[in-house]
């Protein structure tokens, strides 16, 4: 337990796609707030003493067999707590109130009333634009609640009884589609439970600083980097927290984009004066790859590779006893659903499919942070945009967007399309907040074509770009014509090879956002 983390807010998920976007908003208010199973253990839910609690929403209905419900420990515990939707109902349950079917379910845009004053809502317009997505109610509240605000269809928008600091609101202040909710949920975190908003990028790079020096002490550290802002950060972290005790090893498959390599050098060996080990395993790689098509295997071998590469520069090195490691928040979340079990953690194992006999001490200094929260200390770290809003990219690189046979040339080919159109959209503003992803890719076939008057017969290049939250669901992003005009006229021009450019319109689902 440390200063910057205590005194925050703990989460319980009942199951909401939503509850990752509750520890977002508080956070984002300069609370500190973790997600927990609604049944992990009181100890670990209460390991860095929150001063509240926050239930999220969820599928069940609270009446059922079965339904999840509220631990004991939190009612006895005598601290705030915020019930939102299912957390609302399962709170209203737990105290005696009464929740049952409703004949008119809200799904979507509703207006809602407050009427009643209260710490939740003052300083907010009486009326307020909310977010529904429920088919139960509340018909009858608990002993000493008060509703506090109405919709068309729930005369219990909103309850409270503030003697003991229990609120609840069946609406969603944590999507974007509530307006008012981060204000919402900053007067619960601060006004009602007294929360501190200590949680800054600055302070997260002091803690972790002192903690990653404390805990490695004269010992050396590897990290794997590969240029994108997970690995760039924690390389960053480590190079202030413990300077050349780190090695990063750097392994080029092949499969970066245009100039990146090159890129991820002169950031991090030039200008961070990290100690770097740079392979140049393009060669290997391709003649590993040559004759796959498939994509899963295409991963695969990849994967292994990799590894193969990796673990080969590892062993030259003496006397490393930690592996640095990229893990955030989300995948924290992902892996703890098991409930109870979630509190187990290794802190010595082998990571990322290494070797047997490879054995090291793993640190993962992001593991409290969503990716918003990484790329905000990445740049408080002075990180150059270029890493830090760095467009995602799979594992397997380019192989997965080169489709068909694995050559330098076709590779080349696409790697030169795919920098048209992440410059012509960098001109345009559109590369980071409108568009989530984006990347050309190379298609396995050819297209007959007419240039300087003569045929051609050449590949055609698909342009993919994508708007999206969460990346679970996304949408095709509508490009301006013009725009996609000059990338067309572009690629076609001035990489040699290519005759024709389409763009994909198809939203996931059914599509998924890579090809591959």
């Amino acid at each position: 337990m440390d200063d910057l983390r205590t005194g925050g807010i703990a989460i319980l998920d009942y199951g909401s796609q939503y509850t990752q976007l509750i520890a977002r908003r508080v956070r984002e208010g300069g609370v500190y707030s973790e997600v927990f199973a609604h049944d992990a253990p009181a100890e670990h839910v209460n390991r860095n003493a929150p001063l509240g609690y926050i239930l999220s929403g969820g599928p069940n209905s609270v009446y059922e067999d079965g339904a999840p419900q509220l631990p004991d420990y939190l009612l006895a515990s005598g601290k705030p707590i915020l019930g939102i939707c299912y957390g609302l109902q399962a709170l209203v349950h737990a105290l005696g109130g009464t929740v049952e079917a409703s004949p008119k379910r809200e799904f979507g845009q509703a207006d809602i009333t407050h009427y009643h004053p209260s710490p939740l809502f003052d300083g907010l317009p009486p009326q307020l634009a909310v977010w529904m997505s429920h088919g139960d109610k509340v018909t009858r509240l608990p002993e000493g609640f008060t509703p506090i605000a109405e919709s068309a269809n729930s005369p219990y928008a909103a309850i409270a009884d503030m003697t003991r600091g229990y609120y609840g609101v069946q609406f969603h202040p944590e999507v974007t589609h509530t307006p008012q909710g981060a204000q919402l949920l900053a007067a619960f975190t601060q006004r009602v439970c007294g929360c501190v908003p200590k949680w800054t990028p600055a302070a997260f790079i002091e803690t972790t600083i002192a903690q990653v020096r404390a805990r490695v002490g004269d010992e050396r550290v590897l990290l794997g980097l590969s240029g994108g802002v997970d690995s760039a950060v924690v390389g960053a972290l480590l190079q202030r927290a413990v300077g050349a005790q780190l090695t990063a090893i750097f392994v080029n498959t092949g499969f970066l984009r245009l100039h990146e390599a090159e890129n991820v050098l002169r950031v991090f060996r030039d200008e961070q004066h990290m100690n770097v080990v740079y392979n140049d395993a393009t060669e290997l790689f391709l003649d590993e790859l040559q004759h796959i098509r498939e994509p899963e295997a295409k991963r695969k071998r990849i994967g292994k590779l990799f590894i193969d590469v990796f673990s080969a520069e590892a062993r030259a090195l003496e006397g490393v006893r930690f592996l640095a490691q990229g893990t955030i928040y989300p995948d924290v979340i992902e892996s703890a659903q098991n409930s109870k079990a979630a509190h187990v953690i290794k802190s010595h194992h082998n990571v990322g499919g290494l070797p047997d006999d490879m054995h090291f001490e793993l640190i993962e200094p992001l593991r409290d942070l969503f990716k918003d929260e990484v790329r905000k200390v990445g740049k408080a770290l002075g990180l150059p945009d270029s890493i830090v809003y760095r467009q995602p990219f799979p594992g397997p690189g380019l192989a997965i967007r080169c489709l068909g046979e694995l050559t330098l040339a076709r590779l080349d080919k696409l790697r030169h399309a795919d920098a048209i159109f992440l410059e012509e959209l960098e001109k345009a503003n559109l590369l980071v907040g409108d568009t989530a992803q984006c990347f050309a890719v190379l298609l396995p076939v050819q297209a007959v074509g007419v240039m300087g008057d003569q045929r051609t017969y050449e590949e055609v290049v698909a342009l993919r770009a994508v708007q999206t939250d969460d990346f679970m669901t996304a949408d095709w992003a509508r490009l301006p014509y013009d725009l996609l005009a000059t990338v067309s006229r572009r690629i076609v021009n001035e990489v040699r090879g290519v005759n024709r450019v389409v763009y994909d319109i198809t939203s996931k689902p059914p599509a998924t956002i890579e090809w591959e």
